[in-house]
């Protein structure tokens, strides 16, 4: 019985004698499945010639990021809090190094997931850090794949963690989309963990929101006017993207602010 993974999206399913055939969440419209087909690895196959890289993006912050890229390319974060460390989306790739320099941080008291293109392998993560609770927003509940016991679907539109840490969730790119505050981080400013919602752009004094980015189709004017007024009503000075370098340093509720204006009137225009 193998754990399989999507080799596009980066998704572990259910362990099984032969591999799954097919991926729902590539063949949602968000997502799309490979140019050579629905195609299929293990986790110990990814292992041979990935790594992940740990760096200090701040103080109590550290970013995972693997290397070569794999799958979406996503970056995952361990936040660090007096109370524990939260680690916040996922990666497919964990290795016996990631395990022990996370462990060197503090190791992981619970799990967090934007959504569920994050999902991949969080079921190995919760299981090497003493099965630590994975919260997902219940509204996502159908995308898991892998259903196991650690993970706890919350319902709602927020919910206190540990340490100050906080979920909120926002719809529009999933219907249970999720973000983390982290009140203590940029040294008491506060920073949003947002995933790719909003998306940080190329030009990071903007974001976006996209209903699907690989296939590029826009979130509409109702859905960018909850995550915008949502957002609004947290406290915050940086944001962390889900992307490499796509980070806003400063002013970050702004630039959001400024975005969903500028977003909202390119949808009317005609």
């Amino acid at each position: 019985m193998t754990p399989f993974l999507c080799k596009t999206c980066g998704t572990q399913f259910a362990p099984s004698i032969q591999s799954p055939s097919r991926c729902p969440i590539c063949e949602d419209e968000r997502q799309y499945v490979g140019y050579g087909g629905q195609e299929w690895l293990t986790l110990r196959r990814l292992q041979r010639n990935h790594r992940n890289l740990i760096r200090e993006e701040e103080p109590g912050l550290h970013s995972i990021v693997t290397e070569p890229d794999f799958a979406i390319g996503e970056r995952a974060f361990l936040i660090q809090t007096n109370e524990g460390n939260l680690l916040w989306d996922c990666l497919a790739l964990i290795s016996p190094e990631t395990i022990e320099r996370v462990r060197s941080l503090g190791g992981i008291r619970a799990i967090a997931i934007s959504h569920p293109h994050f999902y991949t392998t969080m079921i190995e993560w919760s299981r090497e850090f003493g099965d630590a609770p994975i919260h997902l927003n219940a509204r996502d509940q159908r995308w898991v794949m892998r259903p196991e016991a650690c993970i706890r679907f919350w319902n709602g539109d927020r919910l206190e963690l540990f340490g100050g840490l906080s979920l909120n969730r926002t719809g529009g790119h999933f219907d249970g989309f999720q973000v983390a505050l982290w009140p203590g981080g940029a040294v008491g400013q506060g920073v949003l963990l947002a995933g790719d919602q909003p998306q940080v752009c190329a030009d990071r004094r903007w974001v976006t929101f996209m209903y699907s980015y690989p296939n590029y189709i826009p979130l509409c004017a109702k859905a960018v006017k909850y995550v915008s007024s949502t957002l609004r009503a947290l406290r915050f000075e940086r944001l962390y993207g889900a992307f490499p370098n796509r980070t806003i340093l400063h002013d970050a509720k702004g630039a959001i602010v400024r975005s969903a204006d500028r977003y909202l009137r390119a949808l009317a225009i005609t």
